[in-house]
Parts: structure tokens; C-alpha cells; sequence
């Protein structure tokens, strides 16, 4: 009898890929993807508790304004500004732009980068004008 799986070729898996800027983006936006469905969960907790009255309002406010919140809610925005960047660059692809290897690369790159100083951006705007 013969033994079929040792003559079947192997799957590719992530040891066998170069690891380029478009995997790596490919795998924070179903990561951030994933990450704002809890970060929505923290927003309809905040909602909630504002329409449960000041007490409970008050409470989560208090978790918010934590280093722990703020953390979290930092994390939120960038996951939030990183998915919607990876998303117009995923519109790009549909319309059939972009697909060039280098210009993928460094799209993939501005993305990180966009998502990084726009979050910057926004909590800056948070601290100053807040």
C-alpha cells in the first residue's frame, strides 16, 4: 500500500513568503478589523451609561480618563484611522489601481505611517482644545 500524503506537495505557509510591507498591512487591517469590534463594544458601554443617568455616566468616564482608557482609547483611534486608510487603499485595488509591486509597497508603508501621525493629530487635538 502506498502512503499518498508523502508524495502530495506542501501548502505554502508564512515561513515559506518574503515578509513585505503589503503582508504585514494585509495582516494589521484584519487585525484592527477585529479590534474594533470590542473598541464598538467600549462605545455602546459609553452610550449606555449615558443614557443610564450621571452616576453611571460618571463611573465610565472615570475608566476612560485612566492611563488605562486613554491607552485603549488611543489604540481605538489608531485602529479606527489604520482600517479606514487600509480600506481606501483595498478601493484602489477594486478599481484596479495601484497592483504595481514598489508602489503597493509604498502605499502599504504611507498607510502606517498616515495612520500614525493622524492619530497624533487627532489626540493632540483631544489634549489642546479639550
Amino acid at each position: 500500500m502506498t502512503n499518498v500524503t508523502k508524495s502530495r506537495p506542501l501548502s505554502p505557509h508564512l515561513q515559506i513568503y518574503k515578509f513585505v510591507p503589503t503582508m504585514a498591512m494585509s495582516i494589521l487591517h484584519r487585525i484592527t478589523g477585529a479590534a474594533l469590534y470590542v473598541g464598538t463594544i467600549l462605545v455602546a458601554a459609553w452610550l449606555i451609561a449615558a443614557a443610564s443617568g450621571a452616576e453611571h455616566f460618571d463611573r465610565v468616564n472615570w475608566l476612560f480618563g485612566s492611563i488605562i482608557g486613554q491607552l485603549v482609547l488611543i489604540g481605538y483611534t489608531w485602529a479606527l484611522i489604520h482600517h479606514l486608510i487600509g480600506g481606501l487603499r483595498h478601493i484602489m485595488w477594486d478599481v484596479g489601481m495601484g497592483y504595481e509591486k514598489h508602489f503597493a509597497n509604498r502605499l502599504a508603508i504611507a498607510n502606517l505611517v498616515a495612520s500614525v501621525v493622524l492619530t497624533l493629530l487627532v489626540w493632540a487635538a483631544v489634549f489642546l482644545f479639550v
